[in-house]
Parts: C-alpha cells; sequence; structure tokens
C-alpha cells in the first residue's frame, strides 16, 4: 500500500468523501458504474482503484458502503491519527482551519502560527493562533507531523527550513514559491494562481473555437 500512486490516493480520497455522503442518505450499497458517475470517471478505473487497495470485487449489490469506507481508512490513515499545523494565519489560513476542523477524525488540525501580535491567541474552531517564536516547541510538544503553509512568498523558504528542522514530514504548500524540501519529508504544492491561469486559458482556448 506504500507504493500506491498519487493519483490513486486522490481518488481514494474522493471515494471516501462521496460513499459517506452516501451513508447519510442511507445507502448501504453502490455498484462501481454508480460511484464512478458520481466521480466522473470510469468504472473501469474504479474497480481497479478498489482492488489495488485488496477488496476482490462487489457483491450482487455493489460494494459495501460501510466496508468499503472502513477499508479506505485503513489505507490513507495512520492507526494513532496524524496532526496538522497551519502556518499563517491571514484570510487563507483562518479560512482552511476552519474547513478542516471535525471533517476527519485521523486528520487534525491543531495549531496555527503567525508573526501578526492582533493574531495571537486568535482561535477558529477551537484552532489557537500561536506566534511562529514557538513554532519548534509547540510542534514537538503536540507530536504535529504535518504543515499547510499559506505564509507570503518571500518567506516560505525560511519558514520550510524550520518546519523541517523542527520535525515536520509533510508540507502542504499554498504559496507561490516552489519549494526544496530534503528527502523523509514529503511536499505538495498547490499554486492557486496557476490554477486560475489554467482555467483562464483554456476558457480562452474555448471562446476562440466557437
Amino acid at each position: 500500500m506504500n507504493n500506491l500512486p498519487g493519483k490513486t490516493v486522490e481518488r481514494l480520497s474522493a471515494y471516501r468523501r462521496v460513499l459517506l455522503n452516501c451513508l447519510t442518505k442511507g445507502r448501504d450499497h453502490i455498484f462501481s458504474h454508480d460511484l464512478a458517475k458520481l466521480l466522473y470517471i470510469t468504472a473501469v478505473q474504479v474497480r481497479r482503484d478498489v482492488m489495488l487497495i485488496g477488496n476482490t470485487g462487489m457483491h450482487k449489490n455493489g460494494y459495501n458502503v460501510k466496508e468499503l469506507v472502513t477499508r479506505i481508512g485503513e489505507v490513507l490513515d495512520s492507526k494513532e491519527g496524524q496532526k496538522v499545523a497551519v502556518v499563517g494565519f491571514g484570510y487563507l489560513g483562518k479560512a482552511i482551519t476552519g474547513y478542516f476542523a471535525g471533517k476527519r477524525s485521523k486528520l487534525n488540525v491543531l495549531a496555527s502560527f503567525d508573526i501578526n501580535p492582533k493574531k495571537i491567541g486568535a482561535k477558529v474552531k477551537g484552532v489557537r493562533c500561536f506566534h511562529f517564536s514557538h513554532l519548534k516547541t509547540i510542534i514537538r510538544n503536540k507530536k504535529i507531523t504535518i504543515a499547510i503553509l499559506t505564509v507570503p512568498p518571500d518567506v516560505a523558504p525560511e519558514v520550510t527550513n524550520r518546519l523541517v528542522e523542527a520535525g515536520i514530514k509533510g508540507i502542504l504548500n499554498f504559496t507561490t514559491v516552489p519549494l526544496n524540501v530534503p528527502s523523509g519529508v514529503y511536499l505538495e504544492e498547490y499554486d492557486m494562481i496557476t490554477s486560475v491561469e489554467k482555467v483562464a486559458f483554456f476558457v480562452k482556448k474555448n471562446n476562440k473555437a466557437e
């Protein structure tokens, strides 16, 4: 399971969100083609992904939703859970903190950090903002291993180095600066501007084709 492709991991997360929604609606079984339709992918892709995590196939009524949710959780989640910090408590940092709160029992935001005195002590969904100078102590004391980075681009490399020194093992980078991390630290980069520009390019292309 440690060798699952990144795209497969992304789809498994999407499957779980859809399946949890099915449970809230009282649906206890689902066929691969129904799951595929909800995510705009192929049923073949769904079956391939599910087989990769050790599910041998569907019953006559389709996949058992609870069982599949449980199996995906066994693959994606750690047994003891993982703890997250948000670094940068501006509009984006606050939004991310609020969004993640309570979403997953095995993935919890425990702290946020900033250097603005006006933000220190503020809370979003019970998550407190600490001064950046306390970063190493709090990360180690709370055993935080994942950081979400929403700081200004010019300080992102320095902040990343401090996070690595503190023991962070995974970083989700929301800044516009590509980062360099040592082996053993997983980095996921998400550049919102690039994503919007990509959408804009294809909108322009489609408009010209009309």
